[in-house]
């Protein structure tokens, strides 16, 4: 009975000697395993695309916001040289862009599209009542207030002379910030009207006198007949009526 007894107990340290060596070589063996690499920050792969967008802004006089976005479940191996980035082939610094980052270390074929928003703030016209289409604007229906806007400052008016020999294309709520678009430039020239022409070259400017082939608004193209020559050519229209012919 005690031989049975004491092989037991036998037993049972051996079977717990076996599980410590066990679980120690199975520590052992997770402890050599390399560690994992740590990932490129996602606040790092930001601040590249907002820093390309930043740089295109020298210049610029008003307060640009900048903000960039990312998945926060993205991971990206971590690069070893410095990001790269660029804008797609065309691209306009709009309300919204994506900016390509990416590794340009050799072995780290990583790019991603990292969304951008911009936003300005800006000093524009605001509309104190609202105006039909057609209405001519003056300096007493406007008044001149700081805005947020989507994307740059480009396409608002800011200018109380610019509302000059200009009406509303479109009517227009109370509080509207005017943008060129919504302001439609008096016709200058008319169809039949005659017009004097002006070509230059440099170092030469020739004169002539010619008929509008169409209504003309400023800055508008037209088409116009030289009435010397009967030639029928294209100009853009100034402030004061005069052709200039382009080429």
């Amino acid at each position: 009975m005690s031989t049975f007894l004491m092989s037991g107990f036998r037993r049972r340290r051996l079977a717990a000697g076996l599980a410590l060596i066990g679980a120690a070589l199975t520590a052992g063996a997770v402890a050599a395993e390399p560690a994992e690499a740590p990932g490129e920050p996602l606040a790092a792969v930001r601040a590249a695309a907002v820093g390309l967008i930043r740089s295109q802004l020298r210049g610029v006089t008003y307060e640009v916001h900048v903000d960039a976005q990312l998945d926060p479940r993205l991971h990206l191996a971590r690069c070893p040289d410095p990001l790269a980035t660029s804008l797609p082939s065309g691209a306009e610094l709009g309300a919204h862009v994506a900016v390509r980052v990416s590794c340009p270390a050799p072995g780290f074929p990583w790019a991603v599209y990292v969304p951008v928003n911009i936003e300005s703030d800006i000093r524009v016209l605001v509309l104190k009542q609202s105006a039909l289409r057609g209405a001519r604007l003056n300096a007493a229906q406007v008044t001149e207030e700081t805005r947020r806007v989507a994307g740059l400052a480009i396409g608002y008016v800011s200018d109380v002379a610019t509302l000059e020999r200009h009406t509303l294309a479109r009517p227009l709520p109370a509080g509207t910030a005017l943008t060129a678009d919504a302001m439609l430039a008096d016709l200058i020239v008319r169809q039949g009207q005659e017009v004097t022409l002006i070509a230059s070259a440099p170092g030469v400017s020739v004169r002539a006198t010619g008929k509008a082939l169409q209504d003309g608004r400023e800055g508008a193209r037209v088409r116009v007949q030289n009435l010397a020559s009967l030639k029928v050519v294209e100009g853009v229209v100034d402030a004061s009526g005069v052709i200039e012919i382009t080429p």
